[in-house]
């Protein structure tokens, strides 16, 4: 239990330190005046509700299965703004909320896993994966509210936000949270990809609608089961090809039904 605690805390406390130092030099770099006041309250309430969805996804992922965290999370992440981009930009077309149906049904279709741990059944993980969509789906609304033009300045605050609610928890349960030196590499770069992602999703819901960048941004595992591939060399299960065909459907009904 020590060692996934210290695993949770340190690669979110790090990855977030190092997405907001990376979003601060971007900020600067674009010449981003400094966000409104509006701008820092949203990303600050973005910043608590990412915080408690990164930490609740990664914990379910190390206490549960896969095959239940991964789809419960990311459906959650996705109808939560969705149902949101409804009410405040009204109905999208059928064919868009035919896209949105197949990639429901997509996410999860790939994301199944067998539970191939050693011993008695695990927990499914059920309450991290409702926690961590809920989380996930509400920093999605909290940062399409950010103004037009302000991206990473708005991200730094989220991230630092994230950072000091970890950093708390940590001096609240004395917890160990340093991971290995062999693996700060690999928790920069999830610190710099998360960035990256969540940059790509303000400009998105910046340039379009709130519903169809939500929906998806959730489409994150069809990447995880094709990377898995070809780096790792796994095979693709039927469910994972069924999946991925009906995300690529997805696609172009909501690419079509945009245009």
């Amino acid at each position: 239990m020590l060692t996934r605690r210290t695993a949770l805390f340190g690669v979110v406390l790090l990855s977030q330190f190092v997405g907001m130092i990376m979003a601060l030099a971007l900020a600067l770099a674009r010449g981003e005046t400094a966000p409104m006041a509006m701008d820092v309250v949203w990303s600050v309430l973005g910043g608590m509700a990412g915080g408690i969805g990164i930490t609740a996804l990664y914990h379910g992922l190390a206490v549960g299965r896969m095959g239940v965290v991964a789809p419960i999370t990311a459906v959650f992440a996705a109808l939560i703004p969705v149902g949101a981009g409804i009410v405040l930009e009204g109905i999208p077309t059928p064919l868009v909320l035919f896209g949105i149906g197949l990639a429901i049904a997509g996410v999860i279709l790939v994301s199944q896993v067998g539970d191939e741990r050693p011993g008695p059944p695990s927990p499914s993980g059920f309450r991290f994966a409702f926690v961590a969509g809920v989380g996930l789906g509400c920093l999605g609304i909290f940062i399409a509210q950010i103004s037009d033009g302000h991206v990473f300045g708005p991200l730094t605050i989220i991230r630092g936000t994230e950072a000091l609610l970890i950093g708390t928890l940590v001096l609240v349960t004395r917890a160990a949270w340093r991971p290995a030196r062999g693996l700060m590499p690999a928790v920069a770069a999830v610190g710099i990809l998360d960035m990256a992602g969540n940059g790509a999703f303000i400009l998105a819901v910046q340039a379009g609608s709130l519903a169809i960048a939500a929906v998806l941004s959730s489409l994150y595992p069809v990447t995880t089961v094709l990377l898995a591939a070809v780096v790792l060399r796994e095979r693709v299960t039927l469910t994972h090809a069924m999946g991925i065909a009906l995300a690529i459907a997805a696609i172009m009904c909501i690419a079509a039904g945009s245009a």
